[in-house]
């Protein structure tokens, strides 16, 4: 099973059956169906109850439990819970005409709150270790976003220089063209785009690795043409619903996976930058209160 998937799991069995359905055993196809057919009554089966609903043996079923990386039937029960819980929390967050405010606030929170989860479960933990290292040994970062993946940009902006990466971030098509084209090998550009195929975006990534710098591409999905682009590539999937009311989820969730890296690449400094940044703290507390630098 492919690590992504591995890690989805917890909150995407139900998912997970049907995208492996094709490929079990036909007896063990046999228990995945009987899971999908009725998941909240298999909560309350036990191992026989399942096994005999399903018309296998028990072993079999514990066989379809190993198949999509579950350790034991109440494993696969535990996860299952999981899953209907995370299935109820964005079906009932949809916003309908006549919502009052107490259950926007309710519904908007649950879907942003939900698919954070479901993001973090399928983030590729290895990509991001990569991302780690092409940031932590780069000589500069250059950041590339348009509309809202360019605040994304500019929030990246104001945090790696704190770790002694020096860095810029555009929102200009003409000017990521014009960044793009002035890296060198030992720079790294980063470039964000939820549907990965915003064009100038694309190009100017494309551009960038074009002149041997380490490039990073942060997109919504696995096949987004930006990806073809990169050294290094993370697919923040997300859920999100646009009949009703404009998401900010995406948005959201790459600004923590930014914060992820931005720490990753902060605990490998040495202790004089981390001692650097505390004293640049201090001073810009000591300005909000005063106005003035302290002495």
């Amino acid at each position: 099973m492919e690590a992504a998937e591995a890690s989805g799991i917890e909150n995407g069995l139900l998912e997970v059956l049907i995208r492996r359905l094709p490929g079990l055993r036909p007896s063990e196809r046999r228990v995945a169906e009987a899971i999908l057919a009725d998941p909240e009554g298999v909560l309350t089966l036990t191992l026989a109850g399942l096994a005999q609903r399903a018309g296998v043996s028990e072993p079999t079923v514990i066989r379809l439990c190993a198949a999509i990386g579950c350790e034991g039937f109440r494993d696969l029960r535990v996860k299952l819970a999981r899953s209907l819980a995370f299935s109820r929390a964005t079906s009932h967050s949809v916003v309908v005409p006549g919502d009052d405010l107490p259950t926007l606030i309710e519904k908007v929170f649950d879907v942003n709150l939900a698919s954070l989860a479901w993001a973090r479960g399928r983030l590729d933990a290895e990509a991001m270790r990569r991302a780690t290292d092409l940031l932590a040994g780069a000589r500069r970062i250059e950041f590339f976003g348009l509309g809202a993946s360019g605040i994304v940009a500019l929030d990246a902006q104001q945090k790696f220089p704190l770790f002694g990466v020096p860095c810029g971030a555009t929102t200009d098509a003409h000017q990521m063209v014009m960044l793009a084209a002035l890296l060198e090998p030992g720079d790294a550009a980063v470039a964000i785009s939820h549907t990965g195929e915003t064009q100038e975006v694309v190009r100017a990534l494309r551009l960038a690795r074009g002149r041997g710098a380490a490039c990073i591409a942060i997109t919504g999905t696995d096949s987004a043409p930006l990806l073809r682009h990169a050294d290094v590539g993370l697919v923040i999937e997300t859920l999100e619903n646009t009949e009703r009311h404009t998401p900010t989820v995406s948005r959201l969730a790459a600004l923590v996976v930014l914060d992820v890296l931005s720490t990753a690449v902060a605990m490998r400094r040495p202790e004089i930058q981390r001692i650097r940044v505390a004293d640049m703290k201090r001073m810009l507390a000591a300005m909000r209160r005063s106005g003035r630098l302290p002495e």
